[in-house]
């Protein structure tokens, strides 16, 4: 702390501080400036407590059963416009189904261009087919003297037409591709067309397989038996005591 000169010679200290203010005097206290919300921010409050309100409602009613759930807003969704169903033909059927079997086939089909490598030109699918053959025997044909009858004796004589085979019927949710081969040329027909007649030639391929293998199954034989056996326990019901029944050459 510095010292100041008194006139008469006599060093003083200088007061650096101004003096304290006597105990009983109020010193005022500076105003502050109030600080207050603007109006955009008073608006994003509104909309935020507005939006807390829609929220809490929501949820209430949901708990209530009168809103339906939002679990996922982007759930897929699947909308079915099919057609409705158009009958185009109906007719009587007088075959009985006396077999059938349940085949599968592997069909490995190939396509490529001579002189041309396969990377270039090449098509090459290899699917499981799973198809089912009937064999029936048809009463529709059945003539006046197919079928002879004692009542003396209760006796009963049949001739029936040989049992027929239907084509193969593929079952789509058993058959499937495995693996399928394309080259480049291919590969890029297929961008800018869809030539459904591949696909059907494949799975022509497997029904005209699964119809030659049910030729050579046996289930001709097993038809007649079970045609045989059938009417056999029909006309026994009816009082017959010998059933008879033939075939027709095939």
């Amino acid at each position: 702390m510095g010292m100041a000169n008194s006139p008469d010679g006599e060093d003083e200290p200088t007061r650096a501080f101004p003096p304290a203010p006597p105990e009983d005097t109020v010193v005022p206290v500076e105003e502050r400036p109030e600080h207050k919300p603007s109006g955009f921010a008073r608006v994003l409050i509104f909309i935020g407590f507005v939006f807390a309100l829609i929220v809490l409602s929501c949820f209430g009613l949901r708990a209530i059963n009168v809103l339906p759930t939002f679990d996922n807003p982007f759930e897929d969704q699947t909308t079915d416009r099919s057609q409705p169903v158009l009958l185009q033909s109906m007719r009587d059927l007088h075959r009985y189904v006396a077999a059938d079997g349940t085949f599968q086939v592997i069909v490995d089909l190939q396509e490529n261009k001579e002189n041309i490598p396969d990377f270039l030109v090449n098509r090459r699918t290899l699917f499981v087919g799973s198809g089912t053959v009937e064999t029936y025997v048809d009463f529709s044909s059945l003539a006046d003297e197919a079928m002879v009858i004692d009542e003396e004796k209760k006796t009963i004589t049949l001739t029936l037409p040989a049992p027929e085979q239907s084509a193969a019927a593929l079952d789509m949710e058993r058959s499937y591709v495995v693996a399928e081969e394309r080259g480049l040329f291919n590969r890029i027909g297929d961008a800018f067309r869809n030539d459904a007649g591949k696909q059907q030639q494949v799975y022509q391929q497997a029904q005209q397989r699964i119809t030659e293998a049910a030729r050579a199954s046996g289930l001709d034989e097993r038809a007649r038996e079970n045609t045989q056996r059938m009417l056999e326990s029909l006309f026994a019901r009816l009082g017959y005591t010998t059933v008879t029944v033939s075939f027709a050459s095939p």
